[in-house]
């Protein structure tokens, strides 16, 4: 059978529409730097969404639960080799994911006879000192983007917009972890809740005429948060840059974690 460009261009078409349906209804995730390093934050039913990857490595992510497995162990073994072949400071979150990663995912995507993977997800890197921290955001089709300060996955590119556009307005990179959760449990809820309608189509212009996303207005935040901690529990893992063990991972006890009033 005949395979052509114009096959392939609909094959590809198709794929996408595919994947980003079925991560309609996925939690989003936030990544946020604070004083002692990085925190990852979401909100979960039953499986966990938050691993670590390696010593100063954590990932999570939203998609199939299987997709998100196959990742974690991809990650983690492609880690410990590199820390056993190498070393441990050689093991960083860019050649997890621009090297082992990426790529596999790029194959798979574009390879019509194979299923996708039905993943978006966010790895974070603390390091020595906090202007080496790192965040990358790994879509389903290999594609990554590297953030300093603050970062969201979620399933549209709209709906991490409008997150990052709220983490922004109230982001401080010297506050504490709690401070650093409480906005990322807010910023989540920014991205259970539908786009905010405008006479500009949702978005308003800047000073410079870029477009800005209209965010919810709070107590719209505050009912969609109380809704989603109702059936949903909060995630929270940390990198502690200064913690004495080797691992600087710590996944925080639910009762530890803020909760807004």
């Amino acid at each position: 059978m005949a395979f052509t460009p114009y096959d392939w261009n609909q094959s590809i078409q198709h794929r996408e529409d595919y994947v980003a349906d079925r991560l309609r209804e996925g939690s989003p995730v936030v990544g946020l730097r604070y004083a002692g390093g990085v925190a990852l934050v979401t909100l979960r039913r039953s499986q966990r969404k938050v691993f670590e990857i390696y010593d100063r490595l954590m990932f999570a992510g939203l998609g199939s639960q299987s997709d998100i497995e196959a990742v974690r162990v991809a990650a983690i073994d492609f880690a410990h080799q590199e820390g056993f072949r190498r070393s441990p400071d050689d093991v960083t979150i860019q050649r997890v994911v621009g090297f082992a990663l990426s790529p596999a995912l790029k194959r798979q995507f574009a390879d019509p006879f194979h299923v996708p993977a039905i993943i978006r997800g966010l790895f974070a890197e603390v390091g020595q000192t906090p202007e080496d921290d790192r965040l990358y955001l790994l879509d389903h089709d290999g594609e990554f983007e590297v953030y300093r300060h603050y970062a969201c996955a979620a399933a549209t590119v709209e709906q991490q917009e409008r997150m990052a556009a709220y983490a922004g307005r109230s982001f401080d990179a010297s506050a504490g972890w709690e401070s650093a959760v409480a906005l990322g449990l807010r910023t989540w809820a920014v991205g259970r809740l539908p786009a905010v309608e405008s006479e500009d189509d949702g978005c308003a212009g800047g000073a410079t005429g870029a477009a800005v996303p209209v965010l919810p207005d709070e107590a719209r935040i505050t009912q969609a948060l109380a809704e989603g901690l109702r059936d949903l529990q909060p995630e929270v893992g940390l990198l502690e840059r200064d913690a004495p063990r080797e691992s600087k991972f710590r996944l925080v006890p639910a009762e530890e974690i803020p909760r807004p009033g």
